[in-house]
Formats: structure tokens, sequence, C-alpha cells
């Protein structure tokens, strides 16, 4: 496999820190149900495009995130445009690396051996009507 695109329906989602749960004498750390769901959903998303193929294990990968924010309701007509333009983007949570965070963490063992292999990324943020995550991986 060379390139492959792939578009991860809802709102931007950003990985979210361990939780820690003391059990007496011992303490467990376990991820976040709501980032195992997310994690699971971008895997099935990267399968259906993936046909079964993942990337060579010595391959050095470049990975594009486009990261499609919905649109507030009570924006005005006037910040709506500009949004659709890109003249106003997102400067809101998910912070950008946490949104690559979950993307690159979810692709291993599916996608590529280790996400190690990434050796370029970009995470960009924009406004849209429809939120998504849109992912570009390739070989470079």
């Amino acid at each position: 496999m060379d390139e492959i695109k792939f578009t991860v329906p809802g709102k931007p989602f950003g990985k979210q820190r361990p939780r820690v749960v003391n059990g007496g004498n011992c303490s467990i750390a376990y991820t976040p149900k709501e980032t195992v769901q997310y994690e699971n959903l971008v895997k099935v998303c990267f399968q259906q495009k993936a046909n079964g193929e993942m990337f060579d294990d010595d391959a050095m990968l470049d990975v594009r995130i486009f990261a499609f924010y919905g649109i507030p309701k009570s924006t005005s007509k006037k910040n709506k445009a500009a949004m659709l333009a890109n003249e106003i983007r997102p400067t809101k949570k998910p912070d950008f690396d946490n949104i690559g965070k979950v993307i690159c963490d979810s692709l291993n063992l599916v996608a590529y051996r280790d996400d190690a292999a990434v050796v370029d990324a970009q995470v960009r943020k924009f406004y849209s009507e429809h939120p998504r995550v849109e992912v570009i991986i390739k070989k470079i």
C-alpha cells in the first residue's frame, strides 16, 4: 500500500489521559471508555478502506489529519460564512496534538506495525457543516 484516505464521521475527538484507580495497595491505570470507543471507530473506518492491507514494516509514513468541527448553532450568518471560507478557524478543544495522537495510536497494528513509522505529520482544524476527521496516510 502506498497511500490511503479515509474519513471518521462525527465531531473530532482527542485522546484523553489515562485514569488511575487506587485499589488498596496497588494502582491501576486504564484508558477512558470514550477514548477506546473512538479508537475502535477509527480502526473500523480504516479497515473499510484498506481491505485488510497494511503499510510495510519498514515504510516511512506521512500522516495528514483534517479535523472539521461543527459550527455552533448560535453563530451569526456573517461568522458562519467566514467559518466556511476558512477565515475563522477553531481555537477550541480538542487540541491538535490530542487529535493526532488518538488517530495515530488507533492505527497501531492495523495500518502499520507502530506509529513510530510516522516521520512527518500535520493536523489542521477547520469548521464545516458536517463534522468529521479526514485522514491521509502515504508512504514517503
